[in-house]
Protein backbone atom coordinates (compact mmCIF):
# COMPACT_ATOMS: atom_id res chain seq x y z
CA UNK A 1 0.00 0.00 0.00
CA UNK A 2 1.33 3.42 -0.91
CA UNK A 3 1.93 6.25 1.53
CA UNK A 4 -0.70 8.24 -0.37
CA UNK A 5 -3.37 5.58 0.28
CA UNK A 6 -2.37 5.34 3.94
CA UNK A 7 -2.59 9.11 4.26
CA UNK A 8 -6.01 9.11 2.61
CA UNK A 9 -7.29 6.44 5.01
CA UNK A 10 -5.87 8.20 8.07
CA UNK A 11 -7.39 11.54 7.05
CA UNK A 12 -10.81 9.90 6.54
CA UNK A 13 -11.01 8.67 10.15
CA UNK A 14 -12.46 10.93 12.82
CA UNK A 15 -10.65 11.02 16.18
CA UNK A 16 -12.78 11.74 19.23
CA UNK A 17 -10.89 12.55 22.46
CA UNK A 18 -12.06 11.23 25.82
CA UNK A 19 -14.57 8.74 24.40
CA UNK A 20 -15.87 6.45 25.81
CA UNK A 21 -13.89 7.58 28.87
CA UNK A 22 -11.30 10.23 29.74
CA UNK A 23 -7.86 9.53 28.28
CA UNK A 24 -9.10 7.43 25.35
CA UNK A 25 -8.80 8.68 21.78
CA UNK A 26 -11.64 6.95 19.89
CA UNK A 27 -10.96 6.20 16.22
CA UNK A 28 -14.29 6.50 14.43
CA UNK A 29 -14.43 4.79 11.03
CA UNK A 30 -17.97 5.96 10.25
CA UNK A 31 -16.43 8.92 8.41
CA UNK A 32 -14.34 6.49 6.33
CA UNK A 33 -17.46 4.44 5.59
CA UNK A 34 -19.28 7.57 4.46
CA UNK A 35 -16.47 8.54 2.07
CA UNK A 36 -16.98 6.41 -1.07
CA UNK A 37 -13.36 6.71 -2.23
CA UNK A 38 -11.82 5.92 1.17
CA UNK A 39 -14.25 3.06 1.80
CA UNK A 40 -13.48 1.54 -1.61
CA UNK A 41 -9.73 1.90 -1.03
CA UNK A 42 -9.92 0.26 2.39
CA UNK A 43 -11.90 -2.71 1.05
CA UNK A 44 -9.59 -3.04 -1.97
CA UNK A 45 -6.52 -3.04 0.30
CA UNK A 46 -8.03 -5.66 2.61
CA UNK A 47 -9.05 -7.87 -0.34
CA UNK A 48 -5.92 -7.53 -2.49
CA UNK A 49 -3.65 -10.10 -0.77
CA UNK A 50 -6.36 -12.77 -0.97
CA UNK A 51 -7.65 -12.19 -4.52
CA UNK A 52 -7.38 -15.39 -6.52
CA UNK A 53 -7.11 -17.60 -3.42
CA UNK A 54 -9.84 -19.91 -2.21
CA UNK A 55 -11.37 -18.17 0.78
CA UNK A 56 -14.64 -19.83 1.71
CA UNK A 57 -15.91 -17.60 4.52
CA UNK A 58 -15.43 -14.14 5.92
CA UNK A 59 -16.24 -13.93 9.63
CA UNK A 60 -17.14 -10.43 10.80
CA UNK A 61 -17.19 -9.30 14.41
CA UNK A 62 -20.24 -7.28 15.44
CA UNK A 63 -20.83 -4.51 14.41
CA UNK A 64 -18.35 -2.79 12.11
CA UNK A 65 -16.89 -6.13 11.10
CA UNK A 66 -20.27 -6.84 9.51
CA UNK A 67 -19.96 -3.81 7.22
CA UNK A 68 -16.38 -4.53 6.19
CA UNK A 69 -16.81 -8.29 6.12
CA UNK A 70 -19.86 -8.16 3.87
CA UNK A 71 -18.00 -6.04 1.32
CA UNK A 72 -14.92 -8.29 1.49
CA UNK A 73 -17.03 -11.45 1.17
CA UNK A 74 -18.69 -10.01 -1.92
CA UNK A 75 -15.34 -9.16 -3.53
CA UNK A 76 -13.88 -12.61 -2.78
CA UNK A 77 -17.06 -14.52 -3.67
CA UNK A 78 -17.08 -15.98 -0.16
CA UNK A 79 -19.83 -16.58 2.36
CA UNK A 80 -20.26 -14.31 5.38
CA UNK A 81 -20.47 -15.44 9.01
CA UNK A 82 -21.63 -13.00 11.70
CA UNK A 83 -19.98 -13.30 15.10
CA UNK A 84 -22.35 -11.67 17.56
CA UNK A 85 -22.83 -10.90 21.21
CA UNK A 86 -24.64 -13.71 23.00
CA UNK A 87 -28.37 -14.02 22.58
CA UNK A 88 -28.59 -12.29 19.18
CA UNK A 89 -28.61 -15.32 16.85
CA UNK A 90 -31.83 -17.31 16.32
CA UNK A 91 -30.51 -20.83 15.65
CA UNK A 92 -28.28 -23.38 17.41
CA UNK A 93 -25.08 -21.57 18.41
CA UNK A 94 -21.62 -22.17 19.77
CA UNK A 95 -20.42 -19.61 22.33
CA UNK A 96 -17.18 -18.49 23.92
CA UNK A 97 -16.34 -16.13 26.79
CA UNK A 98 -13.66 -13.51 26.15
CA UNK A 99 -11.88 -10.86 28.17
CA UNK A 100 -12.60 -7.16 27.88
CA UNK A 101 -10.62 -4.34 29.42
CA UNK A 102 -13.02 -4.27 32.38
CA UNK A 103 -14.57 -7.71 32.54
CA UNK A 104 -15.77 -10.67 30.51
CA UNK A 105 -18.38 -11.01 27.76
CA UNK A 106 -19.55 -13.78 25.44
CA UNK A 107 -19.87 -14.04 21.66
CA UNK A 108 -21.41 -16.67 19.49
CA UNK A 109 -21.97 -17.88 15.96
CA UNK A 110 -24.28 -20.41 14.42
CA UNK A 111 -23.02 -23.94 14.93
CA UNK A 112 -23.43 -24.73 11.21
CA UNK A 113 -21.77 -21.53 9.91
CA UNK A 114 -18.30 -23.03 9.48
CA UNK A 115 -17.37 -26.50 8.29
CA UNK A 116 -14.09 -28.01 9.53
CA UNK A 117 -11.20 -27.07 7.25
CA UNK A 118 -12.90 -24.10 5.60
CA UNK A 119 -10.55 -21.22 4.85
CA UNK A 120 -11.72 -18.18 6.81
CA UNK A 121 -10.67 -14.55 7.16
CA UNK A 122 -11.68 -12.76 10.37
CA UNK A 123 -12.56 -9.06 9.94
CA UNK A 124 -13.14 -6.10 12.23
CA UNK A 125 -12.48 -2.38 12.04
CA UNK A 126 -9.81 -2.06 14.73
CA UNK A 127 -7.47 -4.16 16.83
CA UNK A 128 -6.60 -2.71 20.24
CA UNK A 129 -6.04 -5.05 23.22
CA UNK A 130 -7.15 -8.00 21.09
CA UNK A 131 -9.57 -9.51 23.61
CA UNK A 132 -12.54 -9.60 21.25
CA UNK A 133 -10.51 -10.74 18.25
CA UNK A 134 -8.80 -13.43 20.34
CA UNK A 135 -12.21 -14.72 21.44
CA UNK A 136 -13.39 -14.79 17.81
CA UNK A 137 -10.25 -16.66 16.72
CA UNK A 138 -10.75 -19.27 19.44
CA UNK A 139 -14.42 -19.63 18.50
CA UNK A 140 -13.51 -20.18 14.84
CA UNK A 141 -10.76 -22.64 15.80
CA UNK A 142 -13.21 -24.51 18.01
CA UNK A 143 -15.36 -25.02 14.90
CA UNK A 144 -12.38 -26.28 12.88
CA UNK A 145 -11.84 -23.20 10.70
CA UNK A 146 -8.54 -22.76 8.88
CA UNK A 147 -7.96 -19.08 9.73
CA UNK A 148 -6.03 -17.58 6.83
CA UNK A 149 -5.79 -14.11 8.40
CA UNK A 150 -7.36 -11.55 10.68
CA UNK A 151 -7.81 -8.19 8.94
CA UNK A 152 -8.39 -4.75 10.42
CA UNK A 153 -8.30 -1.21 9.09
CA UNK A 154 -6.69 0.17 12.27
CA UNK A 155 -4.04 -1.17 14.63
CA UNK A 156 -3.30 0.43 18.00
CA UNK A 157 0.06 -1.35 18.41
CA UNK A 158 0.80 -0.07 21.91
CA UNK A 159 -2.15 -2.10 23.23
CA UNK A 160 -0.71 -5.41 22.00
CA UNK A 161 -3.70 -7.01 20.26
CA UNK A 162 -1.78 -7.89 17.12
CA UNK A 163 0.86 -9.73 19.14
CA UNK A 164 -1.88 -11.65 20.96
CA UNK A 165 -3.31 -12.96 17.67
CA UNK A 166 0.10 -13.70 16.19
CA UNK A 167 0.90 -15.75 19.32
CA UNK A 168 -2.13 -17.89 18.35
CA UNK A 169 -0.55 -18.46 14.93
CA UNK A 170 -2.84 -16.04 13.08
CA UNK A 171 -1.51 -13.84 10.28
CA UNK A 172 -2.65 -10.25 10.99
CA UNK A 173 -3.17 -7.62 8.29
CA UNK A 174 -3.79 -3.99 9.17
CA UNK A 175 -3.87 -0.93 6.93
CA UNK A 176 -2.94 1.92 9.27
CA UNK A 177 -1.70 2.51 12.80
CA UNK A 178 -2.43 5.13 15.42
CA UNK A 179 -0.27 5.69 18.49
CA UNK A 180 -1.87 5.57 21.93
CA UNK A 181 -5.30 4.40 22.93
Amino acid sequence: MTATVQSELISSIRSIPDYPKPGVMFRDITTLLGNPRAFRRAIDELVHPYAGTKIEKIAGIEARGFILGGAIAHQLSAGFVPIRKKGKLPHDTVRIAYSLEYGVDEMEMHRDAIQPGEKVILVDDLIATGGTAEGAVKLLQQMGADIVAACFIIDLPELGGRRKLEALGVNVRTLIEFAGH
